[in-house]
Order: C-alpha cells, then structure tokens, then sequence
C-alpha cells in the first residue's frame, strides 16, 4: 500500500511469454499489493510463465476478444479487488515499471486522477528505438487532438497509466471498442469528466520482442483516434451525443 491506498497493477496480455518474467520482476512490491494478468488467449506459453513467477489473478479469455477487452476484464476484476490505484502497464517490457512508485504516489496524494506515462516529455523516443514514422504520427495525431479537445497532453497514446479508481467507476468504459482504439476512448472519457490528468516521463524501450501494431493497423488507429477526437468536440459544443461519452 501507498497512503493506505490499495495498489493493483493490472497486465493486459497477449504473447508475452518471452517479457513477462522481466517486468513481473521490475514491478515495486513494497507498494503493489496485487497483479492481475488477462490472457487474451495467446499462442505461446504467456500462462504457464505468469503462473511460474507467481501472479495470484490469473484470467483467460476463451477467444482473442482484443486489446480493449483485454483492459476491460483487467479493470473489472481490479475493481471488484477494491483497488484504490489501478495501474495499466503492458507486460511487453516496453515501459518501466519502476515508476509504479511514483505513478502512484501523485494518485495517492490526490494531485491528479490519472497520470500517464509518457514517452514524448523526455528525449528517448527515438533513442529508445521508436519508428521515425511512429514518431511523427504521434507528434501529428496529439497536436490534433489537443486542439478538438482542448487540452495540452504530449501524447495520447501511451499504453502506460495510473487511475484513481473512483475515476474509473465513475466511467462505462464498457462501452468502448474491444479494440487498440479503446485506450483513446478511455482518455476522452476522463477528458470529459473533467478529470485531473497529469504525466510522467517515461524513456520506452523498442526491441524485437515488444509488442507493436503494424503499419496498417497504425493508419487504422490513428483514424480512429481522430474519430474519437472529433466526437468529443462535436459533442462539446452541442451538435450530436455520442454514446461513449454521454453514458458516463
């Protein structure tokens, strides 16, 4: 516990067989008090490692549901554990997990409701191996979306995130996609409820065995990030509702 919060870390799996173990390891105990993994049924061995390694929460999706189902069954089973901070962190090894800590801690001591971990405040995206065309498109998409939606984020697309949990139950990000665009749903909900969100600089590593969308999935998500941006704008001046920010 932090501040008699309740700390749970929350791993949204899918082939992590060959990171797991190391970010597992990286993980702050003296402050995290449960993991739970999602297997979104992987090919490799990701199950059999997270039960070696000992992680307590163990649940397994009977088909590949994707990544924002993936969140969803994390997030309702931290929630049902009466977590009080649930951190999202991929268990690719991509982000490290020893900010946690101090994640938390700016949760804890109520400075914000949800602080990202983002890759874009410091220098080390593209000396950590990011894309240049990964890069650019961030840089492009979140200058975007900061203009729709009036806020000054330097990135939207960080797969690392601390919430208070009250701010969590106070969203239905159920009825969010079940795909990679659900992380941007999720943020414009929080946008949207007016929460507090602050950010961290998080170096990201790049390599072989971290997970990444390809090209086309990219374009994809990127033109949906632009559909979820505009949504919020449009309904913030009043022209049309859109479901996954009126049902909050």
């Amino acid at each position: 516990m932090l501040d008699n919060k309740k700390i749970i870390v929350i791993l949204p799996a899918f082939n992590a067989e060959k990171t797991l173990e190391k970010t597992y390891k990286d993980i702050p105990f003296d402050v995290v008090d449960d993991v739970i993994l999602t297997d979104d049924k992987s090919t490799d061995k990701t199950v059999e490692v997270a039960r070696n390694i000992g992680i307590e929460y163990i649940l397994k999706h009977d088909s590949n549901r994707g990544y924002g189902a993936n969140q969803k069954t994390c997030y309702n089973k931290a929630l049902e554990l009466k977590a009080d901070i649930i951190v999202m962190l991929h268990p690719d090894y991509q982000y490290n997990p020893k900010l946690i800590s101090a994640m938390s801690s700016l949760i804890s001591n109520d400075v914000y409701d949800l602080i990202l971990g983002s890759r874009i405040l410091s220098k080390g995206a593209l000396s950590g191996g990011m894309p240049v065309y990964k890069y650019i498109s961030n840089r492009v998409l979140t200058c975007i979306q900061n203009m729709l939606m009036n806020q000054k984020l330097s990135e939207y697309h960080t797969g690392y995130r601390a919430f208070n949990a009250a701010l969590l139950k106070s969203i239905n990000y159920q009825n969010n996609s079940d795909d990679f665009i659900f992380d941007n749903e999720l943020l414009a909900q929080c946008c949207y409820k007016k929460a507090r969100i602050g950010e961290i600089s998080c170096p990201a590593r790049y390599f072989k065995e971290a997970s990444s969308i390809n090209f086309r999935r990219s374009v994809v998500y990127g033109l949906g990030c632009l559909r979820v941006s505009l949504s919020y704008f449009f309904q913030k001046i009043g022209v049309y509702n859109f479901r996954f920010l009126s049902n909050n």
